[in-house]
């Protein structure tokens, strides 16, 4: 039943059917049941016509008709009707139908209206609200909870408003019998959880009596979603486990010992030695390692890297490292050779400015296996990259990779080499569990010691000359300070009009010789970028000006300030990545928010919670709440996201629970060969089959 086309619904027919597939992809009865509430109204509670304030979002009145009369002219013309109740006079407006209301209402009978206030005149009135004549039969059948849905103005004009969506998914509902909605959970994961069956969900969810028989509703349809998005990715994880095999470093050999030893720069943190020890465990266990690790800007997630590198050379391996772009690839490679400069070693670069000849030594030298450590970008993927014996690989800053991407490093060996996915953008765990679901997680939660943490303070675009002020009194002591611009594709000319203005003035009050300058943008070349940012690095210049192409990579102990000019166009995340540039060394650091004067509820918020806290982690719970699962790791279309009623930032709580469920079958029945647990192999079948394949898009 539930795959029925929706234009054989009772009061659908071909054009309604044509508009709900055009504007919301409903195509059969089942997308139709799975359009759901955005919210509910309770239409149990009367108010009086007294009682409507500024504030009052939506009202229901009981009263009388006084009158009603057609008013003004052309397109001004509305009907006007006067509606009393015991305490006072309020319009109802209504500016479409007009004729038809005119003829429907009757003076004088007594009705129900419901609908939003707004002011006119210092005159409160409801336009177009719902109205209903007073029936016995209306009390008695008035829903509590009555479901409000999203529509579209091509709905409207079809009659399908939230009102007429309601009716006919209540005409639907009214239709369904249990054994329409196949169970899609154990009767023993119900029972634990306390589920309600998914026939009642699905009647609850659209048509409510009470608020417990809404929240059993969402409560069972929200596990539902969650349940089979962590079966997924746990099954995939068991299976790989038991299918894929890994090489294993069975020995901590003479490159590890020497290295830590002899050339370690600082103590490693607890955390740095628990993930190190996790990644040691992974890589003798004879399976492929697909570990996440995620840490703060700063932490030491590059050490954890190189070291566990070096135990793959240990036993024979090599290894490569992938950064998302040439100056983060051209800063591991410093890194490296500093490091390993005592050690023999030999660390190469491989990105898409690299000479002809020098690319064709380098490709030589993989395949001969004299390479042990290759730094590149996405050059490392292409098809004529083959290494000799490659046994590890790190793919730093993950979330500007594709799978694709990923997959094509897989590939580069018969065996399937270790994967170190690292982030240094704070995922909330709801949305890990959810995005990595299928890998394990490393998490390093401490900075090294000595880092002092950044003050960040939030200036208005008037206290701009304290800001100089304060930048010349840093400079003064030897410091150095990145100015950050945004820089946003939509307005990318006024962007660079906006950089090279705010440079002249930078220049203005910072005039050369006692000071210099850099500047570095997504225009210049990348020779010109890296003259640009070497000239900063050994301090030929007091202030980088630039836009985020500095947001990672770039690691300049002495620069001590961070000034970001239009903060509010910033994304929390991207302005923690920001702020995570300083603070390198032993000296305070500083970030200082430059905003205008008009700020958002959301702006301010965000500059609020940099202010306040350093935490990755809660900057990326709250950006989580502000911007979305979807936005936050470009996952609208991955698949994984396929949420209409969960929601990450709300329900981890439900998460936990569903992922503890999840985990529970497949600890006893990975295969599903239990009768009972024949339903979720049916239903990851189901949703295999009707999901979209990215792949295959672009």
């Amino acid at each position: 039943m539930l795959d029925t086309p929706i234009v054989y619904l009772k009061g659908i027919g071909p054009q309604r059917a044509e508009v709900l597939k055009k504007e919301l992809n409903i195509f059969t009865y089942r997308d139709l049941l799975t359009y759901y509430p955005f919210r509910y109204v309770d239409r149990t509670k009367f108010s009086t016509i007294k009682d409507i304030h500024d504030e009052t979002q939506y009202v229901q009145i009981k009263g009388i008709i006084d009158s009603l009369e057609i008013v003004g002219l052309k397109q001004a013309k509305r009907l006007v009707v006067q509606f009393r109740d015991n305490t006072g006079i309020i319009d109802l407006v209504f500016f479409k139908g007009y004729n038809w209301m005119a003829q429907k209402l009757l003076v004088g009978k007594e009705y129900v209206v419901f609908g939003k206030p707004t002011a006119f005149n210092r005159k409160f009135n409801l336009a177009h609200p719902d109205i209903d004549l007073v029936t016995d039969d209306l009390l008695s059948q008035q829903s509590a909870f009555q479901a409000v849905y999203n529509s579209t103005e091509k709905l409207k004009v079809k009659g399908l408003d939230s009102e007429g969506i309601r009716k006919t998914i209540r005409g639907l509902v009214n239709q369904l019998q249990p054994q329409h909605l196949e169970e899609t959970l154990s009767d023993e994961v119900k029972a634990d959880h306390k589920l309600i069956d998914r026939y009642s969900a699905f009647k609850y969810i659209h048509c409510p009596d009470n608020a417990q028989q809404l929240k059993d509703a969402e409560l069972r349809l929200k596990f539902d979603e969650l349940f089979y998005i962590q079966l997924r990715l746990l099954k995939l994880n068991k299976v790989r486990a038991i299918t894929v095999r890994g090489f294993v470093f069975s020995k901590v050999g003479e490159h590890f010992n020497d290295f830590f030893t002899n050339y370690l720069p600082f103590e490693l943190t607890n955390a740095q030695k628990r993930v190190l020890k996790e990644i040691r465990l992974d890589v003798g266990s004879g399976r492929q390692m697909n570990r996440l690790l995620q840490g703060d800007v700063g932490s030491g997630k590059t050490m954890v890297a190189l070291m566990s590198m070096l135990l793959a050379i240990d036993n024979g391996f090599q290894t490569c490292i992938m950064a998302p772009t040439e100056i983060l690839a051209q800063q591991h490679l410093v890194t490296f050779k500093e490091l390993l400069k005592s050690m023999n070693i030999e660390v190469a670069l491989l990105t898409g400015s690299t000479k002809a000849k020098e690319r064709k030594l380098i490709h030589a030298k993989l395949l001969s296996g004299d390479i042990k450590i290759l730094i590149g970008t996405h050059a490392l993927i292409e098809d004529i990259v083959q290494f000799n014996n490659l046994g590890f690989v790190v793919i730093d800053e993950q979330h500007r990779f594709g799978v694709a991407q990923r997959a094509k490093l897989r590939a580069k060996n018969n065996v399937p080499p270790h994967m170190l996915i690292m982030t240094a953008t704070p995922i909330p765990r709801t949305l890990a569990m959810t995005l990595y679901g299928d890998l394990d997680t490393s998490l390093i939660d401490e900075l090294p010691a000595g880092r002092k943490p950044i003050k960040t303070l939030h200036f208005m675009e008037n206290h701009r000359l304290r800001v100089y002020g304060f930048m010349r009194e840093q400079i003064e002591i030897g410091r150095q300070v990145y100015v950050v611009f945004p820089l946003i594709k939509e307005s990318e000319k006024m962007d660079y009009q906006n950089l090279q203005q705010g440079c002249d003035n930078i220049v203005h009050e910072f005039p050369p010789p006692k000071y210099q300058v850099s500047i570095v943008h997504g225009k210049l070349t990348a020779d010109q970028k890296e003259f640009e940012m070497q000239r900063f690095v050994k301090g030929e210049t007091q202030i980088m000006v630039a836009t985020t192409v500095i947001e990672v990579g770039v690691n300049v102990p002495n620069a001590s300030v961070m000034v970001i000019e239009s903060a509010e166009r910033f994304g929390l995340s991207q302005l923690h990545q920001l702020r995570g540039r300083v603070g390198r060394g032993a000296d305070q650091s500083y970030c200082l928010l430059l905003t205008g004067y008009k700020l958002g509820a959301d702006s301010r918020l965000r500059m609020e919670t940099m202010v306040r806290t350093t935490d990755g982690f809660e900057i990326s719970e709250v950006d989580l709440k502000l911007r979305g699962p979807g936005d936050i790791e470009g996952t609208q279309q991955s698949g994984v996201m396929d949420l209409k009623l969960a929601n990450l930032a709300l329900d981890g709580h439900i998460l936990q629970l569903a992922r503890q469920a999840a985990q529970s079958v497949l600890d006893e029945d990975v295969n599903f060969d239990l009768e009972k647990n024949k339903v979720y192999e049916k239903q990851l079948a189901f949703q295999q089959q009707n999901r979209p394949n990215w792949s295959k898009i672009g």
